[in-house]
């Protein structure tokens, strides 16, 4: 029996299955976790950080390997798949080159003598429950800080990405980690929460859907447990001015097709001031309908499928219910198998469902505002709270409107602008956690303070 299978979503071609593992593989996977933790954590750190800069280098050696598996497992075109195996490796690397500034203590400013310093220390093994839509990425910005910090990593993939999640268990051994220093489970839902609840494992992070979060939290509350939650978002798009209309739908473009529409903090709502709103709608929409689903294998292709038949009906049905309940399509709402157009919505108003969800595909909705305050409270009217753009050539403005924005992350004037330096992370049901940039290695440490007399 197993959950986890290789479905090409291109074909529908099972292509491999592997075993969920049994009660008995689970806990020799935290025992190794365990054992490895007490050896790993009093490892000094500069040879930490050297086995984890030759885990960014084997990514590089093993890329073109990775990214055709990420391709054959959730359907990325091949060139978005080599580029997030490189942006995995630079991930990796940064904490490797910040390893001492991580792990350095911070001294603080004390009333009395003597002194007092900030120590961070590891907490022990970890559990990552990662999604199948960055298979190398989300490992990549998970794994890498808490093995800098000397922490251990047991790694749940998503069950359609198995391939995947073993080619980068031999990345991680072959570096030079010690045995149980990344190991990877092909759990199930029932064995991931006895994983959390083991007394061995003093943590868990959780990138995916809301319901995801929401009962992997619940476990962890159970058994006191850190937990971070990196969740779904339906981030907004806000343009209110801008010297180059036809730069901005191509940005606009960029931002809802990356990764065939399933990033969690793709541009999703399009909120755009009424005096542009009619050129930019015009624009956005022909440039969308130029792009056609085609074969992910293909070097030039921009869109792929939807990462399975599920993904697709589910949104086939987000669209349908859209229409039935007064939503305009502008272009596209179809599909073939998997294969999905890119779709524009108008005329979505509060009552409608799709106003408050998240539309995970090549979709997109546009509304029209009067201006700056109308934008803000339309971009704010979400339970999710994950990244924002806002499009403006007043400089004042995009202050403004990115004080006013309540999310996790504000780009003005450009997309697709993530970088390892920089912390990722959203607020409300989008999130409460960052990782990347230095802030990830404060998700799952021990802030020991060392208070010493005069």
């Amino acid at each position: 029996m197993t959950d986890y299978a290789v479905v090409n979503p291109a074909t529908g071609q099972t292509l491999a299955t592997y075993d969920t593992f049994t009660d008995a593989q689970i806990d020799e996977a935290v025992t190794a976790a365990a054992t490895a933790f007490a050896t790993w954590s009093q490892t000094p750190v500069a040879e930490r950080a050297a086995v984890v800069r030759r885990i960014a280098e084997l990514h590089r050696e093993r890329r073109d390997e990775l990214a055709a598996i990420i391709v054959r497992e959730m359907g990325k075109p091949i060139a978005a798949a080599v580029g997030e195996v490189d942006f995995a490796a630079d991930i990796i690397e940064f904490y490797a080159d910040n390893a001492e500034k991580i792990t350095a203590d911070k001294p603080i400013d004390i009333l009395g003598e003597g002194t007092a310093v900030v120590r961070r220390s590891p907490l022990g093994a970890l559990l990552g429950i990662m999604p199948w839509n960055f298979p190398a990425y989300q490992v990549a910005r998970f794994a890498a800080p808490n093995l800098v910090l000397g922490n251990t990593i047991l790694l749940k993939h998503a069950p359609q990405c198995p391939e995947s999640a073993a080619l980068l268990e031999r990345i991680y051994e072959d570096a030079g980690l010690p045995a149980g220093g990344y190991v990877n489970v092909y759990a199930s839902n029932e064995q991931a929460a006895a994983i959390i609840a083991d007394p061995r494992v003093q943590g868990v992070s959780v990138t995916g859907s809301e319901r995801a979060g929401a009962a992997v939290a619940e476990v962890a509350g159970r058994n006191l447990k850190k937990v971070a939650l990196e969740l779904g978002g339906s981030d907004p798009f806000i343009l209110l001015s801008t010297n180059d209309l036809d730069g901005t739908v191509q940005a606009a473009v960029d931002a809802r097709l990356d990764n065939n529409g399933q990033s969690c903090n793709g541009a999703k709502r399009f909120i755009v001031a009424d005096g542009l709103y009619d050129a930019f709608v015009e624009k956005f929409t022909a440039a969308m309908a130029a792009v056609t689903a085609a074969d992910p294998t293909a070097e030039d292709t921009i869109l792929g499928p939807l990462s399975s038949e599920a993904a697709a009906e589910r949104l086939q049905a987000q669209i349908d219910t859209a229409v039935a309940q007064g939503a305009t399509v502008l272009t596209g709402g179809t599909r073939e198998g998997t294969f999905f157009a890119p779709t524009v919505l108008a005329d979505v108003t509060s009552a409608m469902d799709v106003y408050r969800e998240e539309l995970f595909g090549p979709a997109a909705v546009v509304y029209r505002v009067a201006g700056e305050d109308e934008a803000v409270a339309l971009a704010n009217d979400t339970s999710y709270g994950l990244g924002s753009y806002v499009f403006t050539t007043d400089a004042a403005q995009a202050e403004r409107v990115a004080d006013g924005i309540q999310a996790g992350m504000v780009y003005v004037n450009l997309v697709l602008a993530d970088s390892p330096e920089l912390p990722f992370g959203g607020v409300k049901r989008s999130g409460t956690s960052r990782e990347l940039g230095l802030l990830a290695a404060d998700e799952f440490v021990n802030k020991k303070l060392v208070r010493i007399g005069a």
